[in-house]
C-alpha cells in the first residue's frame, strides 16, 4: 500500500465551505461526506442520527467494502462506473482507495479503461462532473466559468475531444480524459482535488456514429474550425486568466492541426502545457535514460526512429534533441539523430506535405516507403511508436531492430491497448529476449526461455502529476521544456537496479506517490532556481512540498 505522509495538510476550502452542512445535505456532499465513519458525537451534532446504520466504521473497513464490491464486477468498465459513483458520493474514500493500490486502480480510472469509458460516455453517465463550454455560447465564457463553485482553481485539464487517445473524434465523450487525468494529479502526486477543474470545449463532432446516437450529450453539429475556432480558444484562455488567475491549463487530446499551434500561441503568455506533446516527451526521455543503463552508451550515441510524425512524435524528438544538446551534442547532430516515419513513409527534406513543426526533423535523404527498410538503412538504436497503428511493430520490424542492435529499445507508446504497436510478449519473443521494452498501455509479465520479463509502462502518469504538484506548490508562472528534462532525469533516477534487472525501466506504479513527490521536488527546485515561482523559496523544500500534498483522510467535524 502507498505510504501516506505524516502531518501533511492541504488547502481545503471546499471542506471549510461545507462546514455548515447538516443531515442529508451533508451526506450528499462528496467533499464532506464520511458516510458510516461519522462518529457518535458528529452524528448527534450534525443531525445524522437515524440517517446512517448504527455501526461506526473505520476508513479501512470502508475500503474493504469497496474492494469486495469491485471484485463482484464482471468488467473493467463496470469497475470504472462504480469508482466514478464513489467519487460522486465520497471523495476522500475514493482517493483513499486509489492510493491504497495504484498499480491496480490507475488502469481502472485511466488507461486503458478510460478509452472504453469515453466511447460509451453518453450511455454510462450518472452525474455530470466538470464544466462543458459549448461554442454556441461563445462570448459568455467568463460568465459560465463563474458558475464553478470554487474560486481558486489551480489546474484545468481541457480537451475538445477531437483526438481522444488513439480513438479519434469522440466529441464531448472525451470528458472522461480530463476527469481521469485530474484524479491522477491527486492520487499520484497529492494535488488537492478541490483546486482541479476538468473542462470540455464542445465545438461539435465529425463522428457520424455520435451524431446519430440519441444519447450523445454534445452539440449535434459538425466541428467548427478556422477563425471561429481560434477565437473560441482565445476567449477560453482569456476567460480562465480573469476568473482563475492562478490556474495552469493542461491542453489534452487536441488534434494534429490544433495541438502545436495552441501550445505555441500560449506557452509564453500563460502557465500552460500540452501533455500529449510535452508530458509524452518527458516520459519517453526518462525511459531512454533508464534504458541506457541496460544497453550501455551515452545519449549522444543514440539514433531514434519514430513511427508517427504528429505532435507526440515531434514533441518527443524535440525534447530528446534538447537533452542531447545539454549533453554537448551540436544542434545539427542532435536533431539529425531523430527521424520520423508516417503513413506517407520517411519524413525527409524533399517532402512538400509537412507542417512547420515537422520540418526540423525532415533531413536530406532518399524516400523510404517501408518501415523495415528504414530500420535497416538508418540503424536506429530505438524505435518509438506514437502512431495509434495497432501491430505496426510486427515480427519483421522487431527482428530488424534485433539484427542491428544487441539490445534494441522498443517503445510502443500508443494508447489504448488495442492501438499498441506491439505487445510485450511479441517484443520479447521476436527479439529472442533482448528487447528493452516499455509501452503506453500495461502488459502482464512475460515468460520466455525460462525467464520472467516485467514490462514497464511508459505512461504520462509518471510526469504530469509530478509537474502539476511542483506548479501547485511553487505557483510557477510558466512551464518550460527544461522542466520536462528535469522531470525526466529525476524519474529515471528513481529506477533501481532491481527494477532494471526485472525488465522495468520505469519505477513500479506501486511506488508512484513517492516517485512523483521526488520528481516534483526536483522540478520545484528548478522553478525556484530560475525565478519562475510565485511564492518565496522555502528554507526546507522537502517539508514545504510534503505540507502541500493532499492526504485522503477524514477531517473532524
Amino acid at each position: 500500500m502507498t505510504d501516506f505522509l505524516p502531518n501533511a495538510s492541504a488547502d481545503r476550502s471546499i471542506r471549510r465551505a461545507a462546514a455548515d452542512l447538516r443531515g442529508t445535505a451533508l451526506l450528499r456532499d462528496p467533499h464532506a461526506n464520511k458516510s458510516t465513519a461519522f462518529n457518535s458525537a458528529e452524528r448527534q451534532q450534525l443531525g445524522l442520527v437515524g440517517l446512517l446504520p448504527e455501526k461506526i466504521e473505520t476508513e479501512e473497513a470502508q475500503i474493504q467494502r469497496v474492494l469486495r464490491q469491485i471484485d463482484l464486477k464482471t468488467s473493467d468498465l463496470e469497475r470504472y462506473i462504480y469508482l466514478s459513483a464513489l467519487l460522486d458520493t465520497n471523495e476522500t474514500l475514493y482517493y483513499r482507495v486509489l492510493m491504497s493500490d495504484p498499480k491496480r486502480f490507475i488502469p481502472l480510472v485511466y488507461t486503458p479503461t478510460v478509452g472504453e469509458a469515453c466511447e460509451n460516455f453518453g450511455h454510462i453517465l450518472r452525474r455530470p462532473r466538470g464544466m462543458y463550454l459549448p461554442i454556441s455560447r461563445k462570448g459568455r465564457l467568463k460568465e459560465i466559468l463563474r458558475n464553478w463553485p470554487v474560486s481558486d482553481v489551480r489546474f484545468i485539464v481541457v480537451t475538445d475531444g477531437e483526438r481522444i487517445l488513439g480513438l479519434g473524434d469522440l466529441g464531448v465523450n472525451g470528458m472522461g480524459i480530463p476527469i481521469g487525468k485530474l484524479s491522477l494529479y491527486t492520487a499520484c502526486a497529492g494535488v488537492p482535488p478541490e483546486v482541479t477543474l476538468p473542462i470540455t470545449l464542445d465545438v461539435g463532432t465529425n463522428n457520424e456514429s455520435l451524431l446519430a446516437d440519441d444519447l450523445y450529450l454534445g452539440l449535434r453539429q459538425r466541428r467548427v474550425t478556422g477563425a471561429e475556432y481560434d477565437e473560441f480558444i482565445e476567449e477560453f484562455v482569456t476567460a480562465v486568466q480573469e476568473v482563475f488567475p492562478r490556474a495552469c491549463i493542461q491542453f489534452e487530446d487536441f488534434a494534429f492541426a490544433h495541438a502545436e499551434p495552441i501550445l505555441t500561441r500560449y506557452r509564453d503568455r500563460v502557465c500552460c502545457f500540452n501533455d500529449d506533446i510535452q508530458g509524452t516527451a518527458g516520459v519517453a526521455l526518462a525511459g531512454i535514460l533508464a534504458a541506457l543503463r541496460v544497453t550501455g552508451g551515452s545519449l549522444a550515441d543514440q539514433r531514434f526512429l519514430f513511427l508517427g510524425g504528429g505532435t507526440a512524435g515531434t514533441g518527443i524528438a524535440g525534447l530528446l534533441a534538447k537533452a542531447m544538446m545539454e549533453a554537448g551534442v551540436s544542434a545539427e547532430d542532435a536533431f539529425g539523430a531523430c527521424w520520423l516515419y508516417d503513413k506517407e513513409g520517411l519524413i525527409h527534406a524533399g517532402r512538400t506535405d509537412l507542417a512547420d513543426f515537422q520540418k526540423p526533423f525532415a533531413h536530406v535523404h532518399e524516400p523510404i516507403g517501408d518501415f523495415v527498410g528504414a530500420i535497416e538503412t538508418l540503424r536506429p538504436t530505438a524505435i518509438i511508436g506514437v502512431s495509434a497503428a495497432a501491430k505496426a511493430f510486427n515480427q519483421p520490424v522487431v527482428e530488424a531492430m534485433a539484427r542491428v542492435n544487441e539490445r534494441p529499445i522498443i517503445f510502443p507508446y500508443s494508447n489504448p491497448t488495442s492501438r499498441s504497436e506491439c505487445t510485450a510478449e511479441e517484443a520479447y519473443t521476436w527479439s529472442d529476449g533482448r528487447a528493452v521494452f516499455a509501452s503506453g498501455s500495461p502488459f502482464a509479465p512475460v515468460q520466455y526461455n525460462g525467464r520472467t520479463y516485467t514490462p514497464g509502462q511508459g505512461n504520462n502518469v509518471y510526469i504530469f502529476p509530478a509537474l502539476g504538484m511542483a506548479i501547485y506548490a511553487t505557483e510557477a508562472r510558466r512551464v518550460t521544456d527544461e522542466m520536462l528534462i528535469i522531470a525526466a532525469r529525476a524519474l529515471a533516477a528513481q529506477v533501481s537496479q532491481d527494477d532494471l534487472d526485472a525488465g522495468l525501466i520505469y519505477p513500479p506504479q506501486s511506488r508512484i506517490f513517492r516517485t512523483s513527490l521526488a520528481v516534483a521536488r526536483e522540478i520545484a527546485r528548478f522553478i525556484f532556481d530560475q525565478g519562475l515561482a510565485g511564492v518565496p523559496r522555502p528554507v526546507n523544500l522537502d517539508a514545504f512540498m510534503a505540507a502541500k500534498a493532499y492526504q485522503p483522510s477524514y477531517v473532524p467535524a
